[in-house]
C-alpha cells in the first residue's frame, strides 16, 4: 500500500502544478511552407495547369526546398485527367521524374541541364514552347499583392489566397473566352 499512496500523492502534486502555456501547440515555421533562399524567406508555389493555362491543381513548399522533388506530388494533384506530356522547366530535371512520368504514360517534355551526361539528341522545342502559358498565369496570379507579399502566416491560410487567385485566374479566362 505504500507505493500506491506516494503514487496517488504524486498524482495529486502533478495535478496542482501550473499548466504548461501554449497548450502544448508547436509553434514556428515547421510546417509552414516557409523557407530561407538566396531572396530571404518565401514560399514556392509548385502550379499544374492545363496546356492553355487554366490552373489544375497546386502544392506549396518552403524557398529553399528544390523542385525536382515535388514532380511526383504534382502529377497526383488535380482532376483525373490523363495526359499526353508534361512540360517542366529545368529545375525538374531528374532522371527519377522522367520515369514517374513514363510510368503513368505522360511523355516528359523536360529540358536537360548543361551538365547532364548522355544528353538524347531531340528534344520537342515546340511542344515546349507552350510553357510560356504557364508563365503568363504565374504573372496573372502575382497580380494579387497578398500572394506576392506572402501576408499571410500559416500555409493553410496562404493556400487557401493561392486557390482563391486560382480561381479568379480561371473564372477570367472563362469569362472574356
Amino acid at each position: 500500500m505504500p507505493r500506491l499512496d506516494r503514487l496517488h500523492q504524486n498524482l495529486r502534486l502533478h495535478h496542482r502544478s501550473r499548466p504548461c502555456v501554449g497548450g502544448g501547440r508547436q509553434r514556428g515555421q515547421y510546417g509552414q511552407a516557409l523557407g530561407r533562399s538566396r531572396g530571404g524567406f518565401s514560399t514556392k508555389i509548385h502550379l499544374k495547369t492545363d496546356f492553355d493555362g487554366a490552373p489544375l491543381g497546386f502544392d506549396l513548399t518552403g524557398g529553399e526546398k528544390s523542385d525536382s522533388r515535388h514532380f511526383a506530388t504534382l502529377l497526383d494533384i488535380g482532376p483525373d485527367i490523363a495526359p499526353r506530356a508534361v512540360v517542366a522547366d529545368k529545375s525538374y530535371d531528374a532522371k527519377a521524374n522522367r520515369e514517374a512520368a513514363r510510368k503513368r504514360g505522360i511523355s516528359p517534355v523536360i529540358p536537360h541541364r548543361s551538365t547532364t551526361k548522355d544528353m538524347p539528341k531531340f528534344f520537342p522545342k515546340q511542344l515546349y514552347k507552350g510553357r510560356a502559358r504557364i508563365e503568363q498565369t504565374f504573372g496573372k496570379m502575382k497580380r494579387f499583392k497578398r500572394l506576392v507579399l506572402r501576408c499571410e502566416k500559416t500555409a493553410r491560410n496562404y493556400a487557401s489566397f493561392v486557390a482563391l487567385a486560382c480561381a479568379f485566374v480561371l473564372i477570367k479566362s472563362v469569362h472574356t473566352a
